[in-house]
């Protein structure tokens, strides 16, 4: 199995959409302001957006349909042929299944748990100049990091499906096996060629 260009092509194509939308929701992140209730003597928070969560989910959907795309085209290191091969792109291959694997987690991860975060919001109220209300908000960084993450799981995926394709022993078998074809006809030409050159001589 050789590589497949589009498919490398959507696959870094899914995960650097997913990482400006991972850089647009730690821009966008919700913030909120303490307000006076104007019907009664309380104040609640008000917050502004929640934009950072639509762009948290859009960008953990597209992460994951980049690592299904791959894995699935690789067959999952489970059942495809790359096994057979027992060289050193072997081993790097299923070096990088597991780490993009844990790379991908991690992301998708920080994204979850910040779009769920980012989504929630403060309830209560508190009485005016008697208690001090706080106002929940994701703190700064975890879109970032989901976003960090984005990009060396588009790195790790890519030498992984670089390595799975130089570990596949497809092309090397059927190479293979039509010299294993060929060599009794070459040993039988050979083995007529030296008869008839004897039968010459004498």
């Amino acid at each position: 199995m050789g590589i497949s260009v589009p498919i490398l092509a959507i696959s870094i194509s899914l995960h650097l959409i997913a990482f400006v939308l991972s850089v647009g929701a730690e821009r966008r992140r919700s913030t909120a302001t303490v307000k006076p209730d104007e019907y009664d003597e309380k104040t609640y928070c008000a917050y502004d957006t929640d934009a950072s969560t639509v762009y948290g989910l859009a960008a953990f959907g597209l992460l994951l349909i980049a690592q299904a795309l791959i894995h699935g085209v690789t067959k999952c290191f489970c059942f495809g042929r790359g096994m057979m091969g027992g060289r050193r792109s072997t081993t790097r291959a299923v070096a990088f299944f597991v780490l993009s694997w844990i790379i991908f987690l991690a992301a998708e991860a920080c994204l979850l748990a910040g779009s769920a975060r980012n989504a929630y919001h403060t309830k209560y109220r508190a009485i005016f100049h008697v208690e001090h209300l706080s106002c929940a908000t994701l703190r700064k960084g975890v879109f970032a990091a989901g976003a960090a993450l984005t990009l060396l799981a588009m790195t790790a995926t890519t030498l992984y499906y670089w390595m799975h394709t130089k570990a596949d022993t497809g092309g090397w078998e059927k190479h293979q096996n039509e010299g294993v074809g060929l060599t009794p006809s070459h040993f039988a030409e050979n083995q007529h060629q030296m008869k008839t050159s004897e039968f010459e001589k004498v």
